[in-house]
């Protein structure tokens, strides 16, 4: 099955990144688009801030765990009319920055996040920090739903159009099932797992949550939804009490009602806010026979990626001690079998080369791993947690887990000195499951049938020709256990609790990050740059150190190039065009492929959150 998914997969992945390809390569021109994409790599100009300038954070801007390259801002600027990603390092140090920067007015939040609570507590953390030099952060948007509004709601002009709603109703996690579906057709599903919670399977085998499951989400969600309603209560006038009324009773909250509440502090247009931005820039409104003339969005102005480079040069530039480095590695996405360095995947080789760098070059001092997984691969798990051990042994290696450190995830960042999480951060999940599909049924069906000929009694036991023998189940369940226990012996060495206590907090369950402290899983609280700072304490730094993010990611140009000459693929679902609403399912269906597509451990067992559970 999974041969067969992968085949599936690459040709649908194939056939929109070709038909992508020959658009673009006709409308720009094969030559003209080399050009564009070496010469994006050239030597960019410094950026120069001008006086009262806004620093323009659009909260979609992908907000990374990785060390992103500015070489590419030229090119994405060509698409996007600005570059539209940063790492969450430089997007906390660029706001700290702007805070005591004279050239920096006030900050302008517009947009909508996609990243989850995690980061978003981060980000907004350092934008209360930002708050507190005087300095005015104003917000906008036609409609907020939670997500908007945990990130929104910091701000002390919140502002929301007159025809706009107020989406607060409560956080729900939806499962998509399917077992009927799956015997409706003829394909049979067979299931090795090892953790009564382990639910990555149940989507394949049942068609509803098993009681463990349900208890673990709720869970869950329960500890999200009360993080957002207290953040919200405490920088809002309302009530934590008011929120959950609303979300029981209201849901969707008009503008007028979102003022009386204080939600936001007003109503209006776009164009309002700019007049406010314009007076906060302190631009004069230039008038003729009483009606402006001018650019409303005509005064000085920076965005948050933009701004982020000039803070990190600046950075670099008086950098002037020892040659102390804290490295930030991160390890952001599904992790996989491979040896490239490829964004949103980790991959076995590609991160434990870093590693190893980071293990063997004398200036790095101490290094913070930054685990962003829900999991992945079996094997690929444990190649890097090996190494994340050998460095754990020679320099301190702090943990800072993002929004997702579970399963596969959780096993790299056991091995750390210390852990750090926010109390929003899905950890945990520690257990292996492994997926064996059979078509008998349905190939029989329809005419199609199998012989075998063998020299062996199991030579055919990966075949997808017929369900397993329980002998075959038998010898296949024996590896899912013993994986399960190098995984809690992983645990119990690198947390340095006993085997016992990892079975309790074990068995596949997911924690957020706050309960998993009581679980023994994490050790404190806390963000990125507290990581930083435990990391250089505990190499006994003192005075300047530099900062250095690993491994650099490929530019977007880099990955457009790679995936025309044949090398590579682009993310499609980041392509400039506004997409209808089909065509948008449509990509998020390719995107579903290429996950499946990714699963590539050799021997088909996985440590991994469930699939197709969204929290929204």
């Amino acid at each position: 099955m999974r041969d067969f998914l992968k085949i599936a997969a690459a040709s649908a992945v194939g056939t929109l990144v070709g038909l992508f390809s020959l658009l673009l390569l006709m409308g720009l021109g094969a030559f003209g688009l080399v050009g564009v994409l070496l010469s994006s790599g050239s030597s960019e100009p410094e950026l120069e801030i001008e006086d009262k300038s806004v620093l323009v954070f659009d909260l979609a801007t992908d907000i990374v765990d990785g060390a992103v390259s500015d070489s590419g801002a030229i090119f994405e600027e060509a698409f996007y009319g600005g570059a539209r990603s940063v790492s969450l390092y430089n997007a906390l140090q660029a706001i700290e920055a702007a805070a005591d920067d004279e050239k920096i007015s006030g900050i302008y939040l517009k947009g909508s996040p996609q990243e989850g609570l995690a980061t978003l507590k981060e980000v907004r953390e350092a934008l209360s920090q930002f708050k507190e030099s005087g300095k005015p952060i104003w917000a906008y948007n036609t409609g907020f739903n939670e997500r908007d509004y945990y990130i929104t709601s910091v701000a002390d002009n919140l502002v929301l159009a007159p025809v706009g709603l107020m989406e607060i109703n409560g956080f729900r996690a939806e499962t998509q099932f399917l077992g009927n579906a799956l015997r409706k057709y003829g394909v049979g599903v067979q299931v090795l797992r090892v953790g009564r919670y382990k639910s990555a399977v149940e989507p394949f085998t049942r068609s509803e949550s098993s009681p463990e499951d349900k208890q673990q989400t709720e869970a869950l969600i329960g500890d999200l939804w009360q993080e957002f309603v207290q953040t919200v209560s405490n920088d809002r006038e309302v009530s934590a009490e008011q929120v959950q009324q609303l979300a029981d009773e209201v849901g969707l909250i008009e503008p007028e009602q979102a003022v009386e509440l204080g939600l936001v502090d007003r109503l209006g247009f776009y164009d309002d806010v700019l007049l406010g931005l314009r007076e906060l820039s302190g631009v004069a409104d230039e008038e003729d026979e009483n009606e402006i003339v001018v650019d409303l969005e005509d005064f000085p102005q920076t965005s948050l990626t933009e701004y982020a480079q000039v803070a990190a040069r600046e950075r670099n530039r008086n950098f002037g001690g020892p040659d102390d480095t804290v490295a930030i590695v991160y390890a952001e996405g599904e992790i996989i079998v491979g040896n490239e360095t490829l964004p949103g995947s980790v991959t076995s080789q590609g991160l434990s080369d870093t590693l190893r760098e980071m293990r063997k070059d004398e200036e790095v001092k101490a290094v913070v791993l930054r685990v962003n997984s829900p999991g992945g691969s079996a094997i690929a798990s444990e190649v890097i947690a090996d190494e994340v051990k050998l460095l754990a042994e020679e320099k301190p290696l702090i943990v800072s887990m993002g929004d997702y450190a579970a399963s596969g995830g959780y096993m790299i960042a056991a091995p750390g000195a210390k852990i750090l999480a926010s109390p929003t951060t899905i950890t945990g999940s520690i257990g292996v499951y492994g997926l064996l599909l059979n078509f008998q049924e349905i190939a029989n069906n329809n005419g199609i049938t199998w012989d075998v000929v063998k020299t062996a009694e199991l030579a055919d036991m990966e075949t997808t020709a017929r369900p397993q023998t329980e002998k075959e189940l038998a010898i296949q369940q024996g590896y899912v256990d013993s994986l399960y226990e190098r995984f809690t012996g992983i645990v119990a060495e690198g947390r340095d609790i006993s085997l016992s206590r990892v079975g309790q907090v074990a068995q596949g369950r997911v924690w957020t990050g706050e309960d998993a402290i009581a679980a023994d899983l994490v050790d404190e609280l806390g963000g990125l740059e507290d990581a930083i700072a435990l990391a250089a304490e505990s190499a006994e730094l003192e005075g300047d150190y530099q900062v250095k993010e690993f491994p650099r990611l490929p530019t977007f140009e880099e990955q457009l190039l790679n995936s025309i000459l044949g090398t590579g693929t682009v993310a499609i679902s980041q392509l400039p065009w506004n997409k209808d609403p089909l065509t948008d399912e449509l990509l998020k269906l390719r995107e579903d492929f290429t996950l499946l597509e990714q699963l590539n451990d050799p021997n088909n067992v996985y440590m991994r959150l469930p699939f197709t559970t969204d929290i929204e």
